[in-house]
């Protein structure tokens, strides 16, 4: 009766938990499908848009490393409970925003309690289930719930915004967070770590900084000026915020990062494969939707459909990643899921520009960049922490999350600008010295945004008006063949130097 009392108990932890990893999910993917919509209601232009996506990042990143210090000094009951509640209280200022500079703001601290409580959430589990087989289920539901908000993200958002509006995409997390909250006061035991390191204070800091700097400098330098004093000024602080944090890490008795696991290959390995896979597939689905919509003139639902290719198989393939990283080795199998992701970029960017482009000609690459995703993910996670010593495989997973995050923020700003230069480009060659350089970018940058209404006066100047909407879709296909080109050679780029790493003798014998 007993065990059967706890297995009852666990079983609703459990479903508190996935409600958590479920908004958590869904905020990353479900979002880039009404960044058009926002676009037009809020009058955003694309670095509102990059900085609404990029910003939730950059928060996540900020407490990833100390949330689990803070979760085993006071309690991650307690602090898992904080957390559920301040990402409901974020949740429910985004969705009643009015302007775009409130939605980022409440971004900012919707990423800071997301990362808080996705940290809480393992922790949590971690003592919850203990024994064997009931540990390994409930890991397993837990990332089957954590795919399924990333796969079926897009669709739901799209779902949203067409029965109900844009607000309930942020809306919908404040019923779900409180019924959270009452399950895990209700049902999860508290649990703290008598050992707790001390907060890493200085080095949360200096990280976050340089994050923030540099995701700054590449978004807002075109405006700025990339030799203007401001702009000097800031990649100036980044770069010593940077070296600060280096030092802090090197000389803190309780450092976030112990840079000595880099000198395991295995782990230096996998973690280019955690970059790679934040490099270029989860960067460009912020970018993807103003492609259907903008170039191919999709409705907001029909989008939703279409990145379900992109997304699904990142749900469909990690058991039979598992399954040959065994047989393998996660050595082969990582560098061979980044090589897939590149594929599936390059074939998009043919799919792209098609004679007649349609969600069929980038269904292929779609796919495939999927499939590599899905290879790539779960032997990453599976290395990082694998080929550590068990006592620091916290500090290797928060390694592992905070080289994903910080590279897909600094990717988000990095393709938002390749995509502007890309458009900016077409544009001067089509209209050779007819309009002043700083006009053609203004009218490069709401193209990017996908905000072709407001162009009409733009193409005026260029007396181009009686065919605008063909040049505004062509310099958008061309911009965005660009940042596929970006996105499918830096990858592989990226799976070349993480085989080296995880096949020095192999790698050497073939030069």
């Amino acid at each position: 009766m007993k065990q059967k009392f706890y297995s009852s108990k666990n079983t609703v932890v459990l479903i508190a938990i996935c409600l958590a990893t479920l908004m958590f999910s869904l905020e990353i993917s479900s979002v880039p499908v009404i960044l058009p919509t926002l676009e037009k209601l809020l009058n955003a232009n694309l670095r509102d848009m990059q900085w609404i996506m990029n910003i939730y990042t950059i928060g996540c990143t900020t407490v990833l490393m100390a949330a689990g210090t803070l979760a085993d000094r006071y309690g991650r009951k307690r602090i898992l409970i904080i957390t559920l509640i301040l990402f409901g209280i974020s949740s429910l200022v985004c969705g009643l925003a009015e302007n775009i500079t409130i939605l980022i703001i409440s971004r900012f601290f919707q990423g800071i309690s997301g990362g808080a409580m996705l940290i809480c959430q393992v922790a949590t589990l971690s003592h919850q289930f203990q024994e064997g087989k009931e540990r390994s289920s409930a890991f397993s539901i837990w990332g089957i719930i954590l795919g399924i908000g990333l796969g079926f993200g897009p669709i739901i958002g799209a779902a949203v915004i067409a029965i109900l509006s844009w607000k309930w995409v942020f809306l919908i997390h404040v019923p779900i967070a409180a019924i959270a909250v009452l399950l895990v006061y209700g049902y999860v035991d508290e649990s703290k770590d008598s050992d707790a390191k001390k907060l890493d204070i200085w080095g949360m800091t200096t990280l976050s900084i340089a994050v923030f700097g540099l995701s700054y400098f590449i978004t807002q330098g075109p405006d700025l000026g990339f030799a203007s004093p401001i702009a000097l000024s800031i990649i100036g602080a980044t770069i010593i915020s940077f070296i600060l944090f280096l030092r802090v890490e090197k000389t803190n008795p309780y450092p976030m990062f112990d840079f000595s696991v880099f000198k395991i290959r295995n782990f230096s390995g996998a973690i280019l494969g955690s970059i790679g896979m934040n490099f270029s597939f989860w960067p460009f689905i912020i970018y993807l939707p103003i492609y259907y919509q903008s170039c191919l003139g999709y409705d907001v639902v029909t989008v939703g459909i279409s990145l379900l290719a992109y997304t699904l198989p990142t749900l469909i393939i990690p058991p039979f990643a598992e399954y040959l990283s065994v047989r393998y080795r996660s050595g082969i199998i990582i560098p061979i899921g980044l090589f897939v992701i590149g594929l599936g970029f390059i074939l998009m960017r043919y799919g792209s520009i098609a004679e007649h482009a349609s969600w069929l000609t980038m269904l292929p690459g779609s796919l495939l960049a999927g499939i590599g995703l899905g290879l790539t993910n779960t032997p990453v996670t599976n290395t990082t922490t694998g080929s550590v010593s068990s006592n620091r495989s916290g500090m290797a997973s928060g390694i592992d999350m905070s080289a994903r995050l910080i590279t897909l923020s600094i990717n988000i700003a990095l393709m938002g600008f390749i995509l502007v230069e890309g458009i900016f480009s077409y544009l001067n060659n089509a209209f050779p010295g007819s309009v002043e350089k700083t006009t053609l970018r203004l009218i490069s940058e709401k193209i990017a945004a996908g905000n072709f209404s407001s162009l009409t006066n733009d193409f005026s100047k260029l007396n181009t008006l009686n065919s605008s909407e063909s040049v505004l879709q062509a310099a958008l296909a061309h911009g965005f063949e660009v940042i596929l080109l970006y996105g499918g050679i830096g990858v592989w780029i990226l799976a070349v130097m993480s085989f080296i790493l995880f096949n020095p003798r192999k790698a050497e014998s073939n030069l």
